[in-house]
C-alpha cells in the first residue's frame, strides 16, 4: 500500500542523510524514483547533509507540478516507483496535494523530509499540510541539543550570533560559526529567552555580584 510519509525534525536531526540514506535503499532494490530538493545550503539542484553526503537531484520552484512532471517521466519510459522529497517544508501546500495525488491515484511510495516551523515558530504552509495529509509522521529519533545541554525543539535564527524573531520566513543560511546570518537550535527554555550559545557566554563573562558584598 502507497504511502505519503513526512519525516520531521529540528536542524541537525539528520533529516537530510535518512532523505539520501531512503533513496539509496529503494534504488538498491531494483525501484525506480526521483529524488527532489528546494534550497540546499549547498545551491540548486543537490541534496546535501552535515555528514559530508551529496547527491544530484531535482529543483523544486513554485512553478514545479509533481503531477506533471512524474506523468511526462513515464510517458517517456522512466520507472518511477517511489519520490523522496527533502527540504519538504518549502514547497507550496498545492504541491503536496500534488504528492498526495500521486500516492492516492498512481500507487506511488513519497517519502518527504522538513522542518515543521521556522524561526517564528510558526509553521512553514509545506510542513502544515503535510501534517494534515500525510499517511504517518516520523519525528526523527536521532536528539539534537541545545547548547546547555537539554533537548533542542526550536529552530532560531541568528545574525551576528543574536537571535531575531522578525524577517522573512525563508532565508537559506547555515549553522557554521562565521556566518552573519545562521541558524541553531535551541530549547524551548533558552528559545524564549532568545539566549543562544553566542549571548550565553557573552553573559558568562560579565562578573556577577555575590548577595551582600554590594553592600560591603
Amino acid at each position: 500500500m502507497a504511502e505519503l510519509v513526512f519525516f520531521s525534525g529540528t536542524m541537525d536531526s539528520g533529516k537530510s542523510t535518512l532523505a539520501l540514506q531512503m533513496d539509496h535503499n529503494h534504488a538498491a532494490a531494483g525501484r525506480g524514483g526521483l529524488l527532489y530538493t528546494r534550497n540546499d545550503r549547498a545551491g540548486q539542484s543537490v541534496v546535501s547533509s552535515r555528514l559530508g553526503l551529496r547527491h544530484p537531484a531535482i529543483e523544486v520552484t513554485d512553478e514545479t507540478d509533481f503531477w506533471d512532471d512524474v506523468v511526462q517521466r513515464r510517458t517517456r519510459g522512466e520507472r518511477i516507483d517511489y519520490l523522496v522529497c527533502d527540504e519538504a517544508q518549502f514547497y507550496t501546500p498545492t504541491q503536496v496535494e500534488q504528492l498526495a495525488q500521486l500516492v492516492d491515484e498512481m500507487g506511488m511510495d513519497v517519502y518527504a523530509f522538513g522542518i515543521t516551523a521556522d524561526f517564528r515558530t510558526r509553521l512553514f504552509p509545506g510542513s502544515a499540510r503535510l501534517v494534515e495529509l500525510a499517511d504517518r509522521v516520523e519525528v526523527l529519533q536521532v536528539q539534537t541539543l541545545c547548547w546547555c545541554g537539554a533537548r533542542a525543539t526550536h529552530n532560531a535564527r541568528t545574525v551576528d550570533g543574536e537571535m531575531v524573531v522578525e524577517g522573512e520566513q525563508v532565508l537559506v543560511g547555515d549553522t557554521g560559526k562565521h556566518a552573519q546570518v545562521g541558524y541553531e537550535v535551541l530549547c524551548r527554555r533558552h528559545h524564549m529567552r532568545r539566549m543562544t550559545r553566542a549571548v550565553a557566554r557573552a553573559t558568562s563573562r560579565v562578573p556577577q555580584t555575590l548577595p551582600g558584598l554590594a553592600e560591603a
